[in-house]
């Protein structure tokens, strides 16, 4: 994922934050927002109560590849945030994967086929 990508300043979360919408599941929480790009901008947050820091890097960076590997079957040109929630703490990959295919689908941002 390169760095133009990357929702990063916390301005940028904030305006997510308050302008977007958002949908959930069990383990994620989806903000998103339209960008105005022709690419997809998106920001990867976890909250603390998922664990210490070394938990919480490893459920980032699970996070941030199930992104990589799904980014070409999600629409362009929004911003989007993906935060964990608390229950997240111990589930592996393919749950993580299927979360996020999960909150894409239901919030319409999955490209049709």
């Amino acid at each position: 994922m390169e760095k133009k990508q990357r929702l990063k300043s916390n301005r940028e979360f904030r305006r997510v934050y308050d302008t977007g919408k958002s949908f959930a599941n069990k383990y994620l929480v989806l903000f998103f927002v339209k960008n105005d790009l022709s690419y997809n901008r998106v920001g990867f947050a976890t909250t603390k109560k998922l664990g210490n820091s070394v938990v919480r890097s490893k459920f980032k960076r699970r996070l941030r590849e199930a992104y990589r590997l799904n980014q070409n079957k999600i629409g362009q040109g929004y911003d989007m945030i993906f935060l964990s929630r608390a229950n997240a703490k111990d589930i592996d990959y393919k749950a993580v994967e299927s979360a996020v295919l999960h909150l894409v689908k239901i919030s319409g941002l999955l490209k049709k086929d």
